[in-house]
């Protein structure tokens, strides 16, 4: 037997223990979110004594059980953390949680490594919502909810929903098939948001910039309107985690072993369109997110989806959140469309994932 590099001849190459590399992983991105957040919350225009932080949010937490945390924040200071900067760094972490497992979905089921969270037409369907609504809306909200970010959702959903539709009457659940239905459907929704924009050149500014990603914004509100759909979504996904492991094995073989592959497909597409349509309502078309961290979460776990997907949630999170702070501070006071950030960062990192992946062949 030839020895192992860095091994004696006879003697066993140290392995870790099973299954220990992957909770370490799983630890250490759930760290990455924690200190993203409080990251998140400490830095901006008015920088946040991070111990004051720390004890006012744990005063919060606490006070309902009669304890009392000294050392907190002033009145003003508490009042950024708590109704502008919290539910900021909440609905970043949201919406990067769900558009990352969307994205480690996506490239699950179509087994794709190049799909992300708008390959079936969500992003076109929810810029043509909100292009839409922005130029024609006489109304600002129905009820609690924005129109805009009510146009997007359904917009997103519509998209896919056609993109399904489409691609089941060409050719069933098969993943080409799919693919160019979604690229078909996507064109189409393009076009129509493109013909809206050319007659409403007054409102390109509100609908760049919703386009362009938007976290300044954010409110209570919006963390739990979104936090519902997006908790379910991802939910399912990570349940049909293992069904995707087998899934990859061909559609022959997971029959024989108790899957559905057609019925897996839609669930999954579901559930990650529903997250995408969820996540994009409230942020704007943020890119790369969901094309680049199932990336970096395989290179901690393998390719196995019962991993990727939930370290991708957490990496997922952390990256937005931390994209945020970025957009914040990066040309204080103003700020940066946060989708432009994720291009900048997203971009460039992953040319480097596709040079190393040349390189190791």
């Amino acid at each position: 037997m030839t020895a192992t590099a860095g091994t004696r001849p006879g003697q066993r190459p140290a392995v870790p223990p099973p299954g220990r590399r992957p909770r370490l992983a799983l630890a250490g991105s759930g760290l990455a979110l924690l200190l993203a957040v409080l990251a998140g919350v400490w830095v901006g225009a008015l920088p946040l004594p991070p111990g004051a932080v720390v004890a006012t949010l744990l005063d919060r937490l606490l006070g309902p059980l009669g304890m009392h945390v000294p050392g907190g924040l002033s009145g003003t200071e508490e009042a950024v953390l708590l109704q502008l900067r919290l539910p900021r760094v909440l609905l970043a972490a949201l919406v990067g949680a769900g558009l990352a497992i969307s994205g480690a979905a996506y490239q699950g089921v179509f087994r794709n490594p190049l799909a992300d969270p708008y390959l079936l037409g969500a992003a076109a369907g929810a810029g043509m919502g909100a292009t839409l609504v922005i130029a024609y809306s006489p109304v600002q909200s129905v009820g609690p909810v924005g129109i805009v970010p009510l146009a997007a959702f359904v917009g997103a959903l519509l998209g896919v929903g056609c993109a399904l539709a489409l691609g089941t009457v060409a050719g069933g659940s098969h993943s080409p098939t799919l693919l160019l239905a979604g690229i078909a459907v996507a064109a189409f929704l393009s076009a129509v948001q493109t013909l809206v924009q050319q007659q409403n050149t007054d409102d390109l500014r509100e609908i760049y910039g919703w386009l362009l990603g938007q976290l300044g914004k954010a409110q209570w509100d919006g963390v739990l309107v979104v936090l519902p759909y997006l908790g379910v979504s991802c939910v399912v996904l990570l349940l049909c985690a293992r069904a995707l492991d087998v899934l990859a094995v061909g559609d022959d073989e997971a029959s024989s072993l108790g899957v559905h592959p057609g019925r897996l497909r839609l669930l999954v597409i579901l559930a990650a369109s529903l997250a995408t349509a969820s996540a994009v309502a409230v942020s704007g078309l943020i890119g790369f997110v969901g094309l680049v961290v199932p990336h970096i979460a395989r290179r901690f776990v393998g390719g196995a989806n019962a991993r990727v997907l939930p370290v991708s949630l957490l990496v997922g999170g952390a990256f937005l959140v931390l994209a945020d702070v970025v957009a914040r501070v990066v040309l204080a006071p103003a700020e940066l469309p946060i989708g432009v950030v994720t291009a900048f960062i997203g971009a460039p990192f992953f040319a480097g994932l596709l040079w190393v992946g040349a390189r190791r062949r």
